[in-house]
């Protein structure tokens, strides 16, 4: 039962290979979105700077300063941290990707100009 080994390698070996071509629209999607992953990857090392640098501060705070010590447990120390980190991806992910859309709006402007001109000749 099952698959015979035969067809499976065929299988296998012939899966790499694709029938289906990628229409131009879908380069261009795949295009925009590499650039875009730029926004992801300065927000994860933003909220990775932003999570060291908190942690210190915190932990210090709570073993040094009494009403730390007294009021925050370690689930506010996590929340703390977190939070930090979470609002650093955002504000990192937010201003990459704003200028992404900005640069494209601009590209699009430029190019509806260039089509005014040549439609009025």
């Amino acid at each position: 039962m099952g698959i015979p080994s035969e067809l499976r390698d065929m299988w296998i070996a012939n899966k790499n290979t694709s029938l289906q071509i990628a229409s131009p629209a879908e380069e261009q999607k795949m295009l925009r979105s590499s650039q875009c992953t730029a926004g992801v990857r300065a927000g994860f090392k933003a909220a990775g700077i932003g999570c060291v640098t908190s942690t210190g501060p915190t932990l210090v705070a709570v073993r040094m300063i009494p009403w730390a010590k007294a009021n925050l447990n370690y689930t506010a120390q996590a929340l703390i941290i977190s939070a930090v980190s979470v609002a650093s991806f955002f504000v990192a992910a937010d201003k990459i990707i704003l200028a992404c859309a900005r640069k494209q709006s601009l590209l699009l402007e430029e190019s509806l100009k260039q089509e005014r001109c040549y439609a009025g000749s």
